[in-house]
C-alpha cells in the first residue's frame, strides 16, 4: 500500500489579520482555525501521517491541540523556518521514508472539500504533480510600480491557486533540494516543481476553500462553517 503523508504549514504570523494572535489560532466556531484543518485530514482514512509545522514559540501549544483533540495521525509538530519554503522542507525531512505521495496544505484553509482533496491526489498519481485551483472571476490588470496599467491578460487563462498541492514525494524532495542548492525561493511548491521541468496539472476546486488571511475573511468563514462545511459536511 502506497503511503500518503500530509504537511500542514502554519508557521506564519499573519500580519494582515491585524490581531495580536496569529491567524491560525483565532477561534472559528468553538475551535482554533488550525484545529479544524487538522481534523479534516485526520478524518481522511487514506492519510497515513500528518506533519504540522508551526512557529517556534507555538510548538508546545500545538502539541496540546494534538493531544486534546485526539489527532493521532499527527506524528510531528515542528518549528518552521524563516520562509514557508523552509518550513515545507523541514516537513518533508520528517515524513516516513517509505512515503509515496505528499499533500502540502495551508493551516488556514479549513474548508477544502474532501472530494477535491481526492481529485487532486488522483491527478498527481496520474501525472506526478497537481494543485487545486479556481478560475479567476475578476478582470486582472498588470500594473507597474507607479500603479499604471500595463496590460490585461486573458482572464480565461488565469487560475487562483489553492491548496492542497499534491506531489510524488521523491519529486517534491528533489525540487526542494534543487531550490536549496540554487538559493531559489518560490512562492509555492508547484513553482519549485515547475522549475525542474515537471508539468503541474490544475484540478478545479471551489470558492469555499478560502485562505483565512484578513479580518474580512472571518465572518465569511463563520458563514461557511455554519452553512456549507461544518462538522461532518466537509
Amino acid at each position: 500500500m502506497e503511503k500518503l503523508g500530509v504537511i500542514i504549514v502554519a508557521a506564519g504570523k499573519g500580519s494582515r489579520m491585524g490581531t495580536a494572535e496569529s491567524k491560525q489560532y483565532l477561534q472559528l466556531g468553538h475551535k482554533p482555525i488550525l484545529v479544524h484543518t487538522l481534523q479534516l485530514f485526520q478524518n481522511i482514512h487514506e492519510v497515513d501521517e500528518i506533519i504540522l509545522v508551526v512557529g517556534g514559540t507555538d510548538v508546545d501549544r500545538c502539541r496540546g491541540y494534538v493531544q486534546d483533540h485526539a489527532l493521532s495521525k499527527v506524528t510531528h509538530v515542528l518549528a518552521g523556518g524563516a520562509e514557508r519554503q523552509d518550513s515545507v522542507r523541514r516537513g518533508l525531512d520528517s515524513l516516513q521514508r517509505d512515503t509515496t505521495w505528499v499533500l502540502v496544505h495551508d493551516g488556514v484553509r479549513p474548508f477544502v472539500k474532501k472530494e477535491h482533496v481526492f481529485d487532486c491526489l488522483l491527478k498527481a498519481q496520474e501525472q506526478d504533480a497537481a494543485v487545486l485551483a479556481v478560475p479567476v472571476k475578476d478582470t486582472i490588470k498588470i500594473v507597474d510600480t507607479e500603479k499604471r496599467i500595463q496590460s490585461t491578460p486573458d482572464r480565461r487563462s488565469l487560475w487562483a491557486i489553492q491548496t492542497p498541492q499534491a506531489f510524488r514525494f521523491s519529486l517534491l524532495q528533489e525540487a526542494h533540494e534543487r531550490a536549496l542548492q540554487d538559493d531559489f525561493m518560490g512562492t509555492d511548491d508547484a513553482m519549485l516543481v515547475e522549475r525542474i521541468g515537471t508539468t503541474v496539472h490544475v484540478v478545479e476546486g471551489d470558492y469555499y476553500n478560502i485562505k483565512i488571511t484578513t479580518p474580512e475573511d472571518l465572518p465569511w468563514a463563520e458563514w461557511i462553517l455554519h452553512n456549507v462545511r461544518g462538522e461532518g459536511q466537509l
